[in-house]
């Protein structure tokens, strides 16, 4: 094993032993046997996952279940299990280091997932179930879980970078959300909207990541360059950080109620017509629908603003790959169960009726099933993939490398926190995070 996989797992045993009041007694009773997936006399292969989401677990249950319906003669029993979000990181880290104890399956978040790629990555090589589909995928949401020309894991969803708009709110205003094509647009219209509402045009994330990768990546950077490097402290993401300042100060923005926009401070500030417009990802859509009821049928998803012509407007944020550990004692089976379940079409279909996710496979996104009444449909109204199919060449990649732990890290604690609440010079916050990080 590589000396940086045994960093990380120093790292990760501190981390795991202050986290062990948070793991339920249920949980690790329920995962303590490790791996040792097997196939019983009946014929049934027993296949272990362990996630951090409980909505992931209840879909692989699900999609389990179709498995059997449709190959009686492989059926698989699924043993899956959420622990706390660390807790799982950490967990299957010191189980990948030692040698025993990992499930066959396993979900790793993608701000973690370099932890995991540091050395020999400890997955079973998915190449040959994604590049008969390459076609049909969104592969830059691959290559995030891919080293060495070798894919690890499968994401969920693609993650598409949108901006919602409370329609009722900037039609008070007078204003118009499809005249809203660069970010001078959308302060000018955030301007009118606090002049003729009171209201700011939009929150911002002090504590979290979402209210400014999106723009860095749409602006032709990112925090690493393709190499690994650290480009967080260069000029584009320091005019980035300037902009979300100014429109802070200007009270066309203001910081997000709680510090990020999943706390329930901020549900409950938006549910109640707080601010006029989010910039979030489509998978943020299960956030209006199950935490802000009462803004049913008031909001529109439109493209993200640019900073200049020519830009793409959008971009591929967040997501959670699921890996085959080189542990499980059926591989074969795994890994078809997972082509299965998240890169087939029909897997793809059923990501969005059950997560409301922007599924990988753009196959999908033109099926009928799509337009089917859910309670997503019935919240933002139909044609939600037709929007974002028109979008799909516009998704700019992320650089996920084996510092982009490091690099969520200081955004998250310093910062966004320092610029955007402290009022700290932008490229001062930036220049020393990048430091700290080299």
């Amino acid at each position: 094993m590589k000396k940086a996989l045994h960093y990380s797992l120093a790292l990760a045993l501190v981390s795991s032993m202050a986290l062990t009041g948070c793991s339920s007694g249920n949980n690790e009773n329920n995962a303590s046997s490790g791996s040792n997936s097997s196939k019983s006399t009946s014929g049934t292969t027993t296949l272990e996952f362990w996630t951090f989401n409980e909505l992931h677990q209840k879909f692989m249950e699900s999609m389990t279940e179709k498995w059997n319906a449709a190959h009686p003669d492989t059926l698989i029993k699924l043993t899956a299990t959420t622990f706390p979000y660390d807790d799982a990181h950490n967990k299957l880290l010191l189980a990948l280091q030692s040698g025993k104890g990992a499930p066959d399956l396993a979900d790793i978040e993608i701000s973690k997932i370099g932890n995991y790629l540091k050395g020999d990555p400890q997955f079973v090589e998915l190449n040959d179930i994604v590049e008969p589909a390459k076609d049909k995928l969104v592969m830059s949401r691959l290559d995030n879980y891919a080293k060495d020309g070798k894919y690890y894991g499968i994401d969920y969803h693609v993650g598409a970078q949108v901006i919602y708009y409370n329609k009722e709110i900037l039609d008070e205003a007078g204003v118009n959300a499809d005249n809203i094509i660069t970010w001078d647009d959308f302060e000018a219209a955030g301007k009118q909207v606090l002049e003729k509402t009171g209201k700011p045009m939009t929150t911002v994330e002090t504590t979290d990541q979402w209210s400014y990768w999106p723009m860095v990546v749409q602006h032709g950077s990112d925090f690493l360059d393709k190499d690994g490097n650290v480009t967080l402290n260069d000029q584009a993401n320091v005019d980035v950080l300037t902009y979300l300042q100014k429109l802070v100060n200007e009270k066309v923005a203001i910081a997000a109620p709680g510090g990020f926009h999943h706390a329930e401070e901020y549900y409950g500030f938006m549910n109640g017509g707080g601010a006029a417009s989010i910039w979030m990802p489509m998978w943020y859509m299960g956030r209006f629908t199950d935490y802000m009821p009462d803004l049913k049928g008031k909001i529109i998803i439109k493209p993200m603003p640019v900073f200049k012509q020519g830009e793409l407007r959008s971009s591929g944020m967040g997501g959670t790959g699921t890996v085959i550990t080189n542990q499980s004692k059926n591989q074969d089976i795994a890994k078809k169960f997972l082509e299965f379940a998240k890169i087939s079409k029909e897997g793809n279909i059923e990501i969005w009726k059950q997560l409301g996710f922007d599924p990988i496979n753009t196959e999908a996104w033109t099926d009928p099933a799509m337009n089917e009444s859910n309670k997503y449909t019935d919240y933002f109204g139909t044609g939600i993939f037709t929007f974002l199919d028109g979008l799909k060449s516009e998704i700019a990649p992320t650089n996920i490398k084996e510092r982009t732990p490091s690099v969520s890290d200081v955004i998250k604690t310093k910062a966004m926190f320092q610029a955007l609440n402290d009022m700290k010079d932008p490229k001062q916050a930036l220049d020393e995070a990048a430091e700290s990080i080299k």
